[in-house]
């Protein structure tokens, strides 16, 4: 009886300006394995298919249960979070690319310095005042604070941005995520002092307008995180502001 094996067909690329190609691996199977567990088996004896010696792909992780969002990949054509991939979940030979919507940095590892870029175009924190307690600021009611904490569950992972149709290399729209944290940090109470602020940056170049309601980023968030929701509240919100600003109020 022959051993069982992974077959994986993974698209490398050696630097950021180089041309990607695809190179084969088989690796021997072992049960409950994820696919950083078989990228691990590769990077121990980076052989391919065809006994080559080749390079160890390179990839990122961090947490290793879906916290962090760095090991974000395409598995067989479906933008996830690769520690939480199991092997028996997928069809054979399993496909990994790294995202498109990012710059690849090499093999599967990218840049989402775009992601990161949006979230400082919105102010997506809350800001203090000095350097010195504060004490406890105003309490949240518990129905806000149960939804509040449902978009806080992001962890930066870029799926959504590479579901996203209008994502992409010729457009500078912010995306799903950045949506959500305005809706985010404008409920907190210190947080909505910095509310049309944030409005305006929704309603500026790469904003809101930019969505075009395809509803892939909620169908492809690893968090379940209510993003089309988040959009309608603030395509509601940026609306009321205009009339705001146009008014002079």
């Amino acid at each position: 009886m022959s051993e069982k094996v992974i077959h994986l067909i993974i698209t490398r690329q050696e630097n950021p300006n180089a041309e990607p190609y695809d190179e084969e691996f088989s690796i021997p199977y072992r049960e409950n394995m994820n696919i950083i567990s078989a990228l691990m088996e590769i990077r121990r004896n980076p052989v391919s298919k065809s006994g080559q010696r080749t390079t160890p792909v390179q990839w990122d992780m961090n947490c290793l249960e879906e916290v962090c969002g760095a090991c974000s990949m395409v598995i067989n054509g479906s933008p996830r979070q690769s520690c939480t991939a199991l092997i028996d979940q997928f069809e054979q030979p399993i496909r990994l690319k790294p995202m498109t919507t990012f710059p690849v940095v090499r093999d599967l590892m990218i840049d989402r310095s775009r992601m990161f870029d949006s979230l400082k175009k919105v102010k997506a924190w809350i800001p203090i005042d000095g350097t010195y307690d504060l004490g406890p600021g105003p309490r949240m009611p518990e129905r806000r604070r149960q939804w509040a904490y449902e978009l806080s569950k992001c962890m930066t992972c870029g799926v959504c941005l590479e579901a996203c149709p209008n994502v992409n290399s010729k457009s500078n729209f912010i995306g799903p995520a950045a949506i959500s944290q305005v809706r985010l940090f404008n409920a907190h109470p210190t947080g909505e002092m910095n509310k049309e602020e944030r409005l305006e940056a929704l309603m500026g170049d790469g904003g809101i307008s930019n969505c075009g309601n395809s509803q892939n980023c909620v169908e492809a968030c690893p968090k379940g995180i209510p993003l089309t929701t988040s959009i309608a509240s603030m395509n509601r919100q940026t609306n009321i502001q205009s009339f705001k600003s146009f008014f002079g109020q």
